[in-house]
């Protein structure tokens, strides 16, 4: 297993970063939770609660409720990388994550970005 050193990071240090990207780009916080939750399964009540825990990355979607089958119909680059092509199931996790905030901060339909 690789131990990618976001893996121990807290979920929580990473999240603010997640809502400053979107609301920078005029998106709420309540479209960031929005995604978290269509991806993960996680309620809002249950994702504050990871939030207030410092749960870690690799955590985070260890324990997630409901992984939403159809997340590999996301595709496309991030960081350099074709999504769709990353191997390590958690890494692939973190970076479908990533994706869909950058489709919401790139203006992209809710309806679409949930696909």
């Amino acid at each position: 297993m690789n131990n990618h050193r976001i893996y121990t990071m807290s979920f929580a240090r990473v999240y603010p970063e997640y809502v400053k990207k979107a609301e920078k780009k005029g998106r709420t916080k309540a479209e960031v939770d929005a995604i978290i939750g269509w991806l993960t399964g996680y309620s809002q009540a249950e994702l504050e609660s990871v939030l207030e825990k410092g749960t870690d990355f690799e955590t985070f979607f260890q324990q997630a409720p409901q992984m939403n089958p159809v997340r590999s119909l996301i595709k496309g680059v991030i960081c350099g990388v074709r999504v769709e092509d990353i191997e390590e199931p958690t890494m692939r996790e973190i970076r479908y994550l990533d994706k869909l905030v950058d489709e919401l901060a790139k203006g992209k339909a809710m309806e679409k970005i949930l696909r």
